[in-house]
């Protein structure tokens, strides 16, 4: 069969998920202005960029994060930009490791406007290991942040939204949420766990008037693989070339406002290529994992080297 016929059977089944995609998504425009919105990890990178947008568009923002010094400084930098009649941020802080408490912190952050109308769950962590030499309490640590941490917040949130009559919850995933690559093994699995919890998320609350929208982005240019967590526990301390030359956080940030403006449920931001590659997990299974295994090969010297440092 030649590249062109696969193509064609390819590209007609995508050709009509999307002009589907468009069909559904062609909703209301939600008018933002005023609404109360708490940002996890917005002390730097994506979180920062979507404070600045929800601000940019009339919201009252509440910037979430562990670190009170670089908060202070983002709400500083929107202050100065801020127009007359607009809301200076509000800073909570929040430690999402330490889950435990999170009925506590949730109540101080209700306290800052009064009620919460957009959740972005937008703080996590990365990792970069091999799977045979990473230690157990460095999942745990991932699950921890990017999941456990991730649905405690949520789920102290949910019964303030439900009586308000509505709201909107946003989790921000990952590609690798929804396919897997090689040494990524506690990342993934973090993702595909909130992944799976949003999915049935949004089928138990859509009769509350509650909107979910699980956004996947590829790369985008954050510390986030600089900050890494590696399978001994240090940090990987390295920029890899695809986040550097990934996706800006201005970019994604406006993507997530669009999201929530016409309460769209689930949106992959990455390169065609990269979608390809989600359809064929999901219809050339035997396809994919053979590519993985190769990419896993190529990758081993890597990851030896750094196993041993």
């Amino acid at each position: 069969m030649s590249w062109e016929k696969i193509l064609t059977i390819i590209g007609c089944p995508l050709g009509l998920l999307y002009i589907l995609k468009i069909i559904l998504s062609h909703r209301k425009k939600q008018n933002l202005k005023g609404k109360v919105v708490l940002i996890t990890g917005a002390n730097s990178g994506l979180g920062k960029a979507c404070a600045v947008a929800f601000h940019q568009a009339g919201c009252k923002v509440i910037l979430a994060g562990r670190n009170k010094g670089e908060l202070d400084k983002v709400r500083e930098e929107i202050t100065k930009k801020q127009v007359p009649g607009s809301f200076s941020p509000e800073i909570l802080l929040m430690d999402l490791m330490n889950y435990s408490n999170m009925r506590e912190t949730v109540s101080k952050g209700l306290k800052l406007f009064g009620q919460v109308d957009i959740l972005i769950n937008n703080a996590g962590i990365s990792y970069r290991g091999e799977i045979s030499s990473t230690q157990i309490q460095v999942d745990e640590r991932l699950m921890a942040v990017n999941y456990f941490g991730q649905i405690a917040l949520i789920k102290e949130i949910l019964p303030h939204m439900k009586e308000q009559g509505g709201g909107s919850i946003v989790g921000v995933s990952s590609v690798q949420g929804k396919i897997t690559i090689p040494y990524r093994s506690a990342y993934a699995a973090s993702k595909h766990a909130f992944q799976a919890f949003c999915d049935t998320l949004r089928a138990e609350v859509s009769s509350d008037n509650i909107h979910v929208c699980v956004v996947s982005p590829g790369y985008i240019q954050t510390n986030l693989s600089q900050n890494a967590v590696c399978g001994d526990g240090s940090t990987y301390n390295k920029m890899d070339s695809t986040t550097a030359s990934g996706m800006k956080p201005s970019f994604v940030a406006h993507k997530i406002l669009q999201a929530v403006k016409y309460r769209e449920d689930d949106i992959v931001l990455a390169p065609l290529l990269h979608k390809l590659v989600i359809l064929i997990r999901t219809f050339f299974p035997s396809l994919f994992f053979l590519v993985m295994n190769l990419r896993a090969k190529s990758g081993k010297k890597e990851f030896s080297k750094l196993k041993k440092s």
